[in-house]
């Protein structure tokens, strides 16, 4: 088994492999977090996969982030971002990657499938469930949600009950959609303190 690079050396490699590419790198708990924009990415993601020193062969996650509401709300910065956590098997080391959509209002970045192909599906949850494109890709749909499905569940100003319901109705043989019917409600549980309760 090989041993991992020490932190610092591994943050040196990606420095050196990426130069300007990077606009951020933090180590924190162990951990390296390297942050390119979206016209870098994948560029940057082709030099992580391949420059000595880093040799990441491996995307094992993909995933979407919306931090509208980070912070309690006093978050300034781009609102959608798409992390990856790479795995370099031969050098036994990792890394998280990180690019924010530059338009909050239509989040797109590049496709890295052609760089790891199981970036492939972790995409197309990402543009499921946060409306997050991916340029480039080839069979970018809804994976997990209804083909019907309107909306994107995950993202902060989505509501929690969904805008619409799916049903079988009995009368007319068939799956259908109607307007949500669950009313907003709080629930206070209730305290038993009955002696007898339950015949205790």
């Amino acid at each position: 088994m090989t041993i991992p690079a020490s932190p610092e050396a591994l943050k040196q490699a990606i420095e050196s492999a990426l130069g300007d590419r990077i606009s951020r790198i933090d180590q924190n708990l162990g951990e390296t977090t390297v942050v390119v924009a979206a016209s870098a990415y994948t560029d940057a993601a082709a030099l992580l996969r391949d420059a000595p020193g880093c040799q990441f062969e491996q995307m094992l996650d993909l995933c979407g982030v919306d931090y509208s509401a980070y912070g309690d709300g006093v978050y300034e910065g781009p609102r959608f971002c798409v992390v990856l956590h790479l795995l370099s098997i031969s050098l036994n080391q990792r890394i998280r990657l990180k690019v924010f959509c530059p338009d909050d209002d239509f989040p797109v970045v590049a496709s890295v499938n052609s760089i790891w192909n199981s970036a492939n599906w972790y995409e197309r949850e990402a543009f499921d469930l946060f409306g997050i494109m991916f340029e480039g890709h080839a069979d970018l749909r809804r994976i997990l949600t209804d083909y019907g499905f309107i909306g994107h569940p995950f993202r902060k100003d989505f509501p929690v009950t969904g805008h619409v319901e799916m049903r079988y109705d009995a009368e007319q043989k068939r799956v259908v959609y109607q307007p949500v019917t669950i009313e907003n409600r709080e629930i206070t549980p209730r305290i038993i303190r009955e002696d007898n309760y339950a015949g205790l």
